[in-house]
């Protein structure tokens, strides 16, 4: 799987959402400076997030971005999906819609099965185990595994 500048990006931004002070805003330059990210770039990735829900807006000195939930109710998946729309898709479709012929009739359940993991895994995590620097011990387990750091 190959997560895009722009879904990790937006992950990043709203970890630091979620890290602020509860209900406090913050700017986006200072989004942009925290995490490294092109400030054009973040505009058009906050507004992703504002689209979907996850993220308000307030304008003015005390203005700047804000989640729009607790960090805790908020996932990774949703982040993603607010940017980059469902967590696995085929060619743009959804893999439960596919069908194949022959030697690849049984593909698309490979392809839910990867979405389930996916699942598994990113809508385990929230922004707030993010904020916290403490992530889920299921999810901790799976990168002890023996070749999980492997790039294969």
């Amino acid at each position: 799987m190959r997560i895009s500048a722009k879904a990790d990006y937006a992950v990043r931004a709203a970890a630091e959402l979620a890290a602020a002070p509860a209900g406090r805003p913050v700017k986006g330059d200072q989004l942009a400076q925290a995490q490294a990210i092109p400030p054009k770039f973040l505009e058009n990735i906050l507004a992703d997030l504002r689209n979907a829900g996850l993220v308000r807006t307030r304008r003015g000195a005390e203005g700047g971005y804000a989640l729009t939930r607790a960090a805790s109710e908020v996932s990774v998946a949703d982040v993603m999906r607010a940017v980059e729309g469902p967590l696995a898709a085929v060619q743009g479709i959804r893999p439960e819609s596919l069908h194949y012929a022959g030697a690849a009739t049984r593909l698309p359940e490979v392809w839910v099965a990867l979405r389930a993991n996916l699942r598994a895994v990113l809508e385990r995590v929230s922004l707030a185990d993010l904020a916290a620097g403490a992530l889920p011990n299921d999810v901790v387990a799976l990168t002890t595994a023996a070749d999980a750091w492997q790039p294969h």
